[in-house]
């Protein structure tokens, strides 16, 4: 999986000599950063302009003028300059010392770290200054950190950490979650400050985090010759006297405290530390004063706080006033850092050709017939028990009598909510098993999986976007939003994986890119939504399979008797599909036309899973690769397998979230993020081995 992430080299014939073009470019970032302030300062919901901020900073303005500028303006102007500043150099020494284009504090999981520290503190109750939530967040920051770069490699220059940034970030973001439908009075406006917003209450946040953030660009400038030294090579730099590993882990630190500075006081404001520094990076090819980190980190910084008020600037100008109180600054850096993000996932040289997933291993038809009747004996038994188990307990008795109609009216109205969810949570699992065993097959990527590649986000956003706007829509409703969403995603992200013939790291990052996009405009909905309906939706999100009932299930069921159908009467399509490009040619299959017809068919499981039990991460990735490992790679055995599983996984994580803290309870979704995030970063320990 080697992938080369390396700017084109410069050209020294062309590239000015003197530090004049630098300086020229620095000063008008500082001037743009200039005029966007000043911009900022006169948007909003009252009419201040320039004239009214002079006044109110010489004492001349009238009372209420100065209250807006003073309370609101000024400091909400000078918080996106210091965030912006703060994550621009940030990202900019992350991809230094990593050698990676694609670090920066949201794909090495340090907000997500954050967001986690934070929300547990918000769970005991106390009240903490803002200085004493800097350290936590800090702490936090710093851990996720370790492991993104412990997993992938310090220095690797692979898209390798953006992988196990994202699937960290997924698994963190879900027990979070999982603490804000748990405990909602302890964390309340947690999930609003998650999405980022520099919106502030006077000066107090700024002045606390201002030494803070100095410190970290104070230290940064200090090792920006070490940091050049490290550029040269691990060996070179050891060579010139530079301790390789104290630098990197200084610089992480220094870098995770400019964060950690930024998320407390303004919530993680996304893809800012990616953006800021790819910016800069093609200066260094023409004003050699930016090959320097000492010129460039600074560069970044400017352009960090220039994408911040830019977006805030762009916010007020397309939203009307009253609305753009209410939405947060990060929802846009997100949308915008999931274009670039895209972009850049598609102008990097990926050598890491699609290949067949698995070594071909084929056991035994024995080990495949105990395999599948101890998964039915296993199904079997977690479904009784998932019938009968709950926040009130059931006899077997009972269910009959239910069955026949004789039941009492409390074990009728138990079962009646209990056994469409316990059927919710067994087909949505079968049916998102089914769609991540057809598209690793399809894309021969073994990272392939419905909710990594965006599908199942763009099925989120359908969903959402009619639960959020029309609350009486029905199932079918629903299921057509989720499965239209779901299209639109596919489209971009196979569309544009497809140069190139599915390369693996392409198709995953154009895939998170898509995601987190579909990420931002759900928070932009659920900010944006009344309160009935976006702790609806959030609790929607978490997977759950809450209030489902007997016709919630009709469309999942309905794709997934298509589904298997159609995998089992081309069974032989889809092995020959997996095993590479020339063997289905020249064989007589059209590929092309195959392929396509196997994609369309996942999109519709995988909406179809979202519509009836929310979003629910990894049961795609993780059944179709234990199917293979038991039962080898012909799809004839691995289907059946992988829907058992797939059931078995999701019907697990039900059980568990609505019983364990009963009658509190978490969605399927974040138990299956729980147990998936570990299994995805030990797909990448493995295939880096």
């Amino acid at each position: 999986m080697a992938v080369t992430a390396t700017e084109p080299a410069a050209r020294p014939s062309t590239a000015p000599t003197s530090r004049s073009g630098a300086a020229a470019v620095t000063a008008g970032l500082v001037l743009l950063v200039a005029v966007l302030a000043v911009v900022d300062i006169a948007q909003g919901t009252a009419a201040v302009g320039p004239a009214e901020v002079l006044k109110a900073l010489t004492g001349q303005a009238d009372a209420d003028d100065a209250s807006v500028v003073i309370a609101s303006r000024l400091p909400r102007m000078t918080a996106g300059l210091l965030v912006g500043a703060a994550l621009g150099m940030a990202g900019a020494a992350l991809q230094a010392v990593s050698r990676n284009v694609l670090a920066s504090p949201d794909t090495l999981a340090v907000n997500a770290g954050s967001y986690l520290a934070l929300g547990l503190a918000g769970v005991t109750g106390v009240s903490l200054p803002m200085i004493a939530s800097s350290g936590i967040a800090f702490a936090g920051g710093l851990a996720a950190a370790a492991v993104v770069l412990g997993l992938s490699g310090l220095g690797t220059g692979t898209v390798r950490l953006v992988l196990a940034g994202t699937a960290l970030m997924l698994g963190l973001n879900s027990m979070t979650e999982g603490l804000l439908l748990l405990f909602p009075e302890q964390t309340d406006g947690l999930y609003q400050w998650n999405q980022g917003s520099i919106a502030q209450n006077g000066f107090d946040g700024v002045l606390q985090m201002l030494p803070v953030a100095v410190v970290g660009l104070a230290g940064l400038l200090m090792t920006a010759r070490r940091v050049d030294a490290l550029a040269l090579g691990d060996d070179a730099a050891r060579g010139l006297g530079v301790p390789v590993r104290a630098t990197r882990v200084t610089v992480v630190v220094l870098a995770a405290l400019l964060s950690a500075a930024a998320v407390t006081l303004a919530g993680p404001i996304g893809f800012v530390g990616l953006c800021a520094p790819a910016l800069v990076r093609p200066l260094a090819r023409r004003f050699r004063g930016f090959a320097r980190s000492r010129a460039s980190m600074p560069a970044a910084a400017l352009t960090g706080a220039a994408l911040v008020l830019a977006s805030d600037v762009l916010l007020r100008t397309f939203v009307a006033d009253d609305l753009s109180v209410a939405v947060p600054t990060g929802v846009v850096t997100s949308l915008v850092g999931a274009v670039f993000l895209v972009v850049m996932a598609l102008r990097l040289k990926d050598t890491a050709k699609a290949g067949a997933p698995d070594r071909l291993r084929i056991p035994s038809r024995t080990v495949f017939l105990v395999t599948v009747t101890v998964l039915v004996a296993v199904l079997v038994g977690l479904v009784i028990a998932a019938v009968l188990v709950g926040d009130s307990k059931l006899l077997l008795g009972d269910v009959v009598n239910w069955a026949q109609g004789r039941a009492g009216r409390t074990v009728s109205f138990v079962l009646d909510t209990r056994v469409p969810r316990v059927l919710a949570a067994l087909c949505a699992g079968a049916a998102l098993a089914l769609s991540g065993t057809l598209v690793q097959a399809v894309t021969r990527n073994p990272l392939a999986e419905p909710a990594v590649l965006g599908v199942s986000g763009g099925g989120a956003l359908g969903a959402v976007l009619l639960v959020t706007t029309v609350p009486a829509a029905g199932t079918w409703g629903i299921a057509g939003a989720a499965f239209a969403g779901s299209a639109v995603t596919a489209v971009l992200v196979f569309g544009l994986a497809a140069r190139g013939g599915f390369q693996q790291n392409r198709l995953v990052l154009v895939g998170i890119g898509v995601a987190s996009a579909t990420t931002a405009l759900i928070s932009l909905l659920i900010v944006l939504t009344d309160p009935f309906n976006a702790t609806k939706a959030l609790t929607w999100l978490s997977g759950s399979t809450y209030g489902r009932t007997m016709p919630d299930v009709v469309p999942v069921v309905v794709a997934l008797a298509v589904g298997i159908g159609v995998a089992v009467a081309r069974r032989t399509e889809l092995d020959l599909v997996s095993l590479d490009e020339d063997t289905p040619r020249l064989l007589g299959l059209r590929v092309a036309r195959g392929r396509l017809g196997f994609l369309v068919l996942s999109v519709v499981l995988s909406s179809a899973a979202v519509a009836c039990a929310g979003t629910i991460a990894f049961v795609g990735l993780v059944a179709p690769h234990a199917a293979r490992a038991l039962v080898g790679r012909r799809h004839v055995r691995v289907v059946p397998v992988a829907i058992l599983l797939g059931a078995t996984l999701v019907c697990t994580a039900d059980l568990i979230g609505r019983t364990v803290i009963a009658p509190a309870q978490l969605g399927a979704g974040l138990m299956t993020a729980v147990i998936g995030t570990p299994y995805f970063l030990y797909l990448l320990v493995r295939s880096r081995r």
